[in-house]
C-alpha cells in the first residue's frame, strides 16, 4: 500500500486575495442586474472577505450565473484581479485640509488624498470617505482635532489601517477590521487629538455601479 497521502481536495485549499476579489465582483454584477438586494449584497461582501477556503467562498455565488461582465473581464486582464489598486496610488492630493467651526466638511467620491491631510472641528463635524479616493503616496497620514465634534473616516476593504489617536473625554473608535491587505493597498495612518468629542474610523465596500456606470461615480 502506498504511504502517499490523498491529495487535499479543493475545498479545503486557502482561497487568495484574488479569488476573494473575483467573488466580489461578481456580487456586484449580481446587485446591479438585480439579482440580490442590497442587504444581501452586503451580507455576502462581508462573509466573502472572511472567507479562508474555496468551501467557504463557493456559497456566495452559488446561486448566480457565470460571470459575463466586469469579474469575467477582470479575470482576463492579467494582474487585474491580483492588484486592484493599480492606477490609485501617486500624485498629487486635491485637498490637505478640512476645518468645520460649529459647521461641517465633507471629502467624498473621487478625490487624491494628499501624504497627510489635517481634519479640524470645533462644534462641528467632518466625513472623509476614501472608498473611491485616490491616494498621493503609499502612506497617509489624517491628524484629527476635534473638540466638542466628531470627525467620521470611511475606508475600504484591504488598506492597511493604523489608528493610534488620543482622546480625553473623546475617543478614537476603530469599529471594524479592513481585513488583510491588499497587494498594493495604501497605508492609511490616523493620528491626533479628541477633547469631549470623537473620531469614527469605519470599514465600508465600495458602492456597487448602477446601469454600467463606473465604481467612480462621486457619492
Amino acid at each position: 500500500m502506498s504511504d502517499e497521502r490523498p491529495e487535499k481536495p479543493l475545498p479545503e485549499l486557502r482561497a487568495s486575495d484574488a479569488d476573494r476579489e473575483r467573488v466580489v465582483e461578481r456580487l456586484r454584477d449580481a446587485v446591479a442586474e438585480g439579482r440580490i438586494d442590497m442587504e444581501e449584497f452586503e451580507e455576502r461582501l462581508e462573509a466573502a472577505y472572511k472567507s479562508r477556503t474555496y468551501a467557504e467562498l463557493e456559497p456566495l455565488t452559488r446561486d448566480l450565473p457565470s460571470p459575463t461582465g466586469p469579474a469575467a473581464r477582470a479575470a482576463a486582464v492579467p494582474g487585474a484581479a491580483a492588484e486592484p489598486w493599480r492606477g490609485r496610488v501617486g500624485g498629487a492630493g486635491t485637498s490637505t485640509t478640512g476645518v468645520a467651526v460649529m459647521s461641517g466638511f465633507q471629502r467624498r467620491g473621487r478625490w487624491t488624498v494628499p501624504a497627510r491631510f489635517d481634519a479640524v472641528v470645533f462644534w462641528g463635524g467632518g466625513e472623509l470617505d476614501l472608498r473611491e479616493a485616490d491616494f498621493a503616496e503609499r502612506e497617509v497620514v489624517i491628524n484629527c482635532v476635534a473638540i466638542m465634534g466628531g470627525i467620521e473616516i470611511t475606508v475600504p476593504p484591504g488598506v492597511e489601517l493604523d489608528v493610534r489617536g488620543v482622546g480625553f473625554m473623546g475617543a478614537f473608535d476603530q469599529r471594524d477590521s479592513p481585513g488583510p491587505p491588499q497587494p498594493g493597498a495604501p497605508r492609511v495612518v490616523v493620528t491626533g487629538f479628541a477633547f469631549w468629542g470623537g473620531v469614527e474610523v469605519k470599514v465600508k465596500h465600495p458602492k456597487p455601479p448602477l446601469g454600467g456606470h463606473s465604481l467612480r461615480k462621486e457619492l
